[in-house]
């Protein structure tokens, strides 16, 4: 597999749990600094045309971190979190929560397996209702998803030469 590699995501029916899986063409160390850096985030979060800030971006347990993305026609996306472990290069666990839809909070976990010269990356999205994980999945979680992921990929290429 290379950077062109598919994204795939298991939500299987009647789970509150999605995995999104991810080969990607970098060791793992550049991949866990894509992730954890605020100069990269803006890089590879979310689809292409909204601009995403770093508001907050402290990376240790019980760190906070903060996203603002910013539509064409201004229109603005918050998201934030807290990380509740953090062991570099190999795994975050951290909560995930839109601030437009607030109240639904998500627990994420991202393992990034070393593969040499490649990273497996794996994010489990653990929702507290199977109607909360049906309704990201109805915004386009996919979708968003496999787009940040492929930015994700050519940002990874540009900072590894």
């Amino acid at each position: 597999m290379t950077e062109t590699s598919a994204t795939t995501l298991i939500a299987e029916a009647g789970k509150q749990e999605t995995v999104l899986t991810r080969v990607f063409a970098a060791p793992r160390e550049l991949v866990y600094q894509a992730l954890t850096q605020p100069e990269h985030v803006p890089h590879w979060f979310g689809p292409a045309y909204l601009t995403t800030e770093v508001d907050t971006m402290d990376v240790q347990p019980g760190g906070q971190w903060r996203y603002v993305q910013t539509a064409p026609d201004g229109t603005q996306h918050a998201f934030h979190g807290f990380y509740h472990q953090v062991s570099p290069p190999e795994r975050l666990v951290y909560t995930f929560e839109y601030e437009g839809e607030p109240g639904h909070v998500v627990l994420e976990t991202v393992t990034l397996e070393d593969l040499g010269s490649q990273t497996r990356l794996i994010t489990s999205a653990v929702f507290q209702t199977l109607a909360d994980r049906d309704a990201m999945m109805r915004a386009g979680m996919e979708t968003g998803a496999k787009e940040g992921w492929d930015r994700l990929a050519k940002l990874l290429a540009t900072i590894s030469a």
